[in-house]
């Protein structure tokens, strides 16, 4: 069964573009070297400049965990910590 994950990030006033540089260099990555995530890709609120989603979808739960093992997914959450203003909140949704 494919796994879907909605992660949301809400970022410091002023950091957007760090923010931004640091999670498309992980997107590249997830995108080029992860054959069992179908979907990975990040999007801001209409509503509110500081809040992101991020979507993922993943063939099954194997692929998800092995995405969250990877060195490059490791390193980018230090790299992304500063910019936060809050912790991500994180949504898991099952294919149907």
């Amino acid at each position: 069964m494919s796994i879907g994950v909605i992660a949301t990030l809400t970022i410091q006033k002023g950091k957007n573009a760090e923010f931004e540089a640091i999670f498309a260099e992980l997107a590249k990555q997830v995108n080029a070297k992860e054959e069992g995530c179908l979907f990975y890709a990040i999007f801001q609120s209409n509503g509110n400049a500081q809040e992101y989603k991020v979507m993922e979808h993943y063939v099954d739960q194997a692929a998800f965990e092995a995405h969250g093992a990877t060195e490059y997914f490791k390193a980018a959450g230090p790299k992304m910590a500063p910019f936060l203003a809050s912790a991500p909140h994180l949504e898991f949704l099952k294919g149907v």
